[in-house]
């Protein structure tokens, strides 16, 4: 539930009283765009969960773009209310790279340009780059560099097999992301925003998981020290 528009004020006070009994803070919330729904119907659900995301203290508001052409006039608007009605509670939106309207710089660059709000920002995704378009995640990144303001991190690599599909789920390394290359042109662009490990490869148990996701963010940490 977290911050869905269905989250109710007991929810959310337990919730946030957690939260600070672990000495924690939230860096990130996902927005879940009713797109569906009449204009008026959508924005007021996706304020809702705004409100939400303030009550427990959530920083970034992340939402993934639109799948369907004919629906992303409708998200440009939700979205550029979204913008204006986040900023006045002290919240970042930011479009993560997902397919369809944000699967590459020229998708992006378009919705940036539709929604004309400083407010929505990009939450840059190499893996999700190379899985959604097969296009090379630093060239991409340099046409929205000065939006950038997160970072999700996943590689990507291609499945053995027949199918030669697309893999997200693996170690930082064993795929097509060059994470030198994508930390270098982020420097170079003044970035100064948080990275975060998405993907691992899943283990048998809950611990070879927990290793697993561990090693990927000590890969990048090595990566960042020579950059």
């Amino acid at each position: 539930m977290f911050t869905s528009s269905s989250a109710t004020p007991e929810y959310l006070a337990a919730l946030k009283a957690k939260i600070a009994a672990r000495g924690l803070q939230v860096n990130m919330t996902a927005l879940r765009i009713k797109n569906d729904l009449p204009l008026a119907d959508a924005i007021a659900d996706t304020r809702k969960q705004l409100v939400n995301a303030h009550t427990v203290g959530v920083e970034f508001a992340l939402t993934f773009g639109e799948a369907k052409p004919e629906r992303y006039a409708q998200y440009f608007k939700i979205m550029a209310d979204a913008a204006a009605f986040a900023q006045e509670r002290g919240i970042k939106l930011v479009m993560k790279p997902h397919g369809g309207g944000s699967s590459s710089s020229g998708e992006i660059s378009t919705a940036i340009k539709a929604v004309g709000h400083a407010n929505f920002k990009i939450w840059y995704d190499a893996g999700n780059i190379l899985f959604y378009t097969g296009k090379d995640p630093v060239a991409e990144l340099e046409p929205i560099l000065p939006h950038v303001t997160g970072f999700c991190a996943k590689d990507c690599a291609v499945a053995a097999g027949a199918t030669g599909k697309p893999d997200v789920m693996v170690q930082f390394g064993t795929g097509q992301v060059d994470f030198a290359g994508v930390f270098k042109k982020l420097k170079a662009g003044g970035f100064n925003g948080p990275l975060m490990v998405e993907c691992c490869k899943i283990g048998a148990t809950v611990e070879a998981t927990m290793i697993n996701a561990r090693a990927n963010r000590e890969f990048l940490e090595k990566v960042l020290a020579t950059v």
